[in-house]
């Protein structure tokens, strides 16, 4: 069970990478979102509670953006 909680942290961290490198904003937030959800399961798996709030803290702000960006068209 380890093994595959590792693998979904290491597919957030990859996932926010690309995010990061994209120049499509709708793209990019997607993306954030989808590592996001990754990391957070990882943070909640090992139990750290700083880790869960940021990763929670970093979803909303991903998922609000994403929402700003679809209103404004």
């Amino acid at each position: 069970m380890d093994i595959i909680f590792k693998i979904i942290g290491a597919i957030g961290l990859i996932l926010i990478i690309i995010g990061l490198l994209r120049r499509n904003e709708k793209q990019q937030d997607i993306i954030f979102i989808i590592g996001g959800i990754c990391l957070e399961a990882y943070s909640i798996y090992l139990g750290d509670y700083i880790f869960i709030i940021l990763q929670a803290a970093f979803i909303v702000a991903a998922l609000y953006e994403l929402i700003k960006i679809k209103n404004e068209k």
